[in-house]
């Protein structure tokens, strides 16, 4: 049996004359930039997740750069986030000329660790922490689980932090009752193809509660438009397209529908999994709804796991095998080996097994099945 990592034309296939109607209407009004079809999915994607303002963009890393730009984060400050991500976080911070600065993962959840945040907000010796002004921290919710957002959020207000979220894995995850994207002054969405709710293309989305901040990165996605020809500051072209904005107004109907049925299988998978070999399966906070874009687990056999899954045409990937620090790119931070000693475990024992909407519970079992056979033998 053959079972991808994800499957995009399944989900296609099952909502296509709505998604075939949506694109040709698109083609049909010529609105290929902004318009009609993206305004109604950003009152919509708002209103999901409690959010006054939601500002559609060109992709998940334009819209991290966008919310700490209209943040007015700058060359010279300092922004905390975790090695253990996708570079995008680390390179939006980059974008705006600061300095990015690292902390460690809870071994647990595989977000931000409070204690390390604070670890590193409190000292004075730290070479990190020369010349530097720390403005903002950049918790991620990664694989789908929130960050542990009611100490983070503490801890931001008695340092003066502004907090921007990354929630580029987690749309509909909540903490503590809330939606993500309501712990901070704005949060940042991907809709790449491959995530939970995901665009035929580039795609992504800032949601913020505030009124000046939301208007401020509607200019800034338009080249800091006032009105047309009107630009009331230099910004950038990170307009989201008419087509995604259409695709992801459909798929958003059916986002609450697929979460659960992820959690299902990850459920399935907990339960097949629990117990075998050395595998640590994924936690989930008593405080907060996991959304399961990935189930990672962790195996120090991981290698030999994901050779033999291969030949049994079951589809796996690492995220993230390199954490930022030994990234060739953030060299320059002059992090050591054993700075992050979580993230640097997690980086070379993470593998993450098939999971998505339209798989069926014969693929689960058989995922499952095979994992269990790797270890016996």
């Amino acid at each position: 049996m053959k079972v991808p990592l994800a499957d995009l034309r399944s989900q296609y296939l099952a909502i296509k004359p709505e998604i075939d109607s949506a694109i040709q209407s698109i083609l049909d009004s010529s609105q290929f930039i902004l318009g009609k079809a993206v305004s109604a999915f950003e009152e919509g994607f708002a209103a999901a997740h409690h959010a006054k303002h939601c500002i559609g963009v060109g992709s998940g890393t334009d819209s991290l750069h966008a919310a700490l730009w209209a943040t007015d984060i700058k060359e010279g400050d300092a922004v905390i986030t975790t090695p253990f991500t996708f570079i995008a976080t680390v390179e939006a911070i980059s974008l705006t000329g600061a300095r990015p600065l690292l902390v460690d993962i809870d071994p647990a959840t595989y977000t931000m660790n409070p204690s390390a945040l604070e670890r590193l907000l409190s000292s004075k010796k730290s070479d990190n922490l020369s010349g530097v002004k720390i403005r903002a921290i950049v918790p991620v919710h990664l694989y789908g689980q929130a960050a542990q957002m009611d100490a983070i959020g503490d801890i931001a207000k008695r340092h003066g932090l502004a907090i921007i979220e990354d929630a580029c894995q987690s749309h509909l995850a909540t903490y503590g009752g809330k939606f993500v994207g309501n712990f901070g002054v704005a949060a940042c969405f991907s809709f790449y193809p491959g995530k939970n709710l995901g665009a035929y293309g580039e795609a992504g989305a800032v949601i913020t509660d505030y009124d000046a901040l939301a208007t401020k990165i509607r200019q800034l996605r338009d080249h800091g438009q006032v009105e047309k020809y009107k630009h009331a500051f230099w910004g950038h072209n990170y307009r989201m397209d008419g087509i995604q904005g259409a695709v992801l107004g459909v798929k958003l109907k059916y986002l609450e529908k697929w979460t659960t049925r992820r959690r299902q299988i990850a459920g399935f998978y907990k339960k097949m999994l629990e117990g075998i070999g050395d595998i640590i399966l994924p936690f989930e906070s008593p405080k907060a709804r996991h959304v399961y874009h990935l189930f990672v687990i962790r195996t120090k056999k991981r290698s030999g796991l994901q050779k033999f899954l291969a030949e049994k045409e079951i589809g796996t990937a690492l995220h993230y095998p390199i954490p930022l620090h030994f990234q060739e790119a953030y060299k320059h931070l002059g992090y050591r080996p054993g700075d992050f000693p979580v993230s640097e475990s997690a980086a070379e024992e993470c593998i993450s097994l098939p999971l998505y909407p339209e798989m069926t519970d014969d693929q689960a079992e058989y995922v499952a099945a095979s994992v269990k056979s790797f270890f016996r033998k």
